[in-house]
């Protein structure tokens, strides 16, 4: 996704999506990411399941990829993309239900073509038009029959959420990650620490946020939810560090730069984060996140997947930015050996 260009990438063709999609998960294998996981495109097809496949049988190098293809939402919440169009345009940029059956209806979609996940939204968002971050947007038996549809179909269920109300309705609901989790609190890490639920904070989004709001480029639905809510989105990132919460690396990578995405691991060591837990978040955690008993570790009976950098980033976590030889799957993919 290109936030800064949402309406005029929706309109590109979804084999142009996978081309652009193709070459950002290049881009992420030199940073050192093997294993990607990508919840959700704006496209009314299924571009991310085909350049997944494409990339598990080989036709194109690149990482691993575990997909959701699109993100299910209420009407008027954070995944509802039409606000960015005139009230005349039909563009199905967006996958919405309504009720208890269209709930189920699109779960079951995603998994009929391929998705690995699914991804949905239960608060409104800072970028998106005409909702509040601290609005639930499904009710309580809406996400039930979500989770429960596709725990059935045994698909987990990632979910972006910002209120504090979000994550508990999401964590009562039985989702496996809370995705940004911008505002919990106490008692909703209390209860994801209780049933292992994994937050993934995406804390460089933050930073950028700040950059942006005091540089006056944020676009106008954002200035003033951002403005009025940084200063809990701080503190949650505090709660969030001192907790022993599963954490997994992840971003929100779309609404900044892609390339920005790296400095996640020096965003979530400066919230508070001890710098090998944030590099388990991206290794080992982030495999038992995504249910991946071959990958995360260097271990006899998984694959090798290794990772150089010119430094210690335990002690200087910065380091992270610098990688300059990866393998994977025991082949090397860049640094100081030709490719195979």
């Amino acid at each position: 996704m290109n936030a800064g260009n949402l309406p005029m990438q929706t309109l590109a063709s979804s084999a142009a999506k996978a081309l652009k999609g193709l070459s950002t998960a290049r881009e992420y294998m030199r940073y050192g990411f093997t294993t990607l996981r990508d919840l959700g495109s704006a496209d009314p097809v299924f571009p991310a399941v085909d350049l997944r496949n494409a990339l598990a049988a080989g036709i194109v190098d690149g990482p691993r990829l575990i997909v959701a293809a699109h993100i299910i939402s209420a009407s008027g919440d954070h995944g509802d993309l039409r606000g960015f169009y005139g009230s005349r345009c039909a563009l199905p940029a967006s996958a919405i239900a309504g009720d208890p059956g269209s709930i189920k209806a699109l779960v079951r979609r995603e998994h009929t073509f391929g998705s690995d996940w699914i991804k949905t939204t239960n608060t409104g968002g800072y970028f998106s038009l005409g909702d509040d971050p601290e609005r639930l947007t499904w009710f309580d038996e809406e996400m039930d029959v979500l989770v429960a549809t596709a725990r059935q179909l045994g698909m987990p269920v990632a979910v972006h959420t910002d209120a504090a109300a979000g994550g508990r309705q999401a964590i009562r609901a039985g989702a496996r990650s809370l995705e940004r989790a911008y505002l919990i609190d106490a008692e909703a890490i209390a209860m994801a620490e209780k049933v292992g639920t994994w937050v993934v904070p995406t804390m460089q989004m933050t930073q950028e946020d700040l950059h942006s709001l005091h540089a006056h480029t944020r676009p106008c639905q954002a200035v003033w939810k951002f403005s009025r809510d940084n200063g809990q989105i701080v503190e949650s990132e505090r709660l969030i560090a001192k907790s022993e919460v599963n954490i997994a690396y992840g971003t929100d990578c779309g609404m900044f730069p892609f390339s920005h995405g790296i400095l996640e691991f020096q965003a979530i060591v400066a919230a508070g984060i001890r710098p090998v837990r944030a590099l388990k978040a991206a290794t080992s955690v982030a495999a038992e996140l995504l249910g991946r008993g071959d990958i995360g570790a260097l271990t006899v009976g998984k694959f090798a997947d290794i990772v150089a950098m010119p430094g210690d980033p335990i002690a200087d976590i910065s380091v992270t930015a610098k990688v300059d030889f990866v393998i994977k799957g025991g082949v090397v993919y860049c640094g100081r050996a030709p490719m195979s």
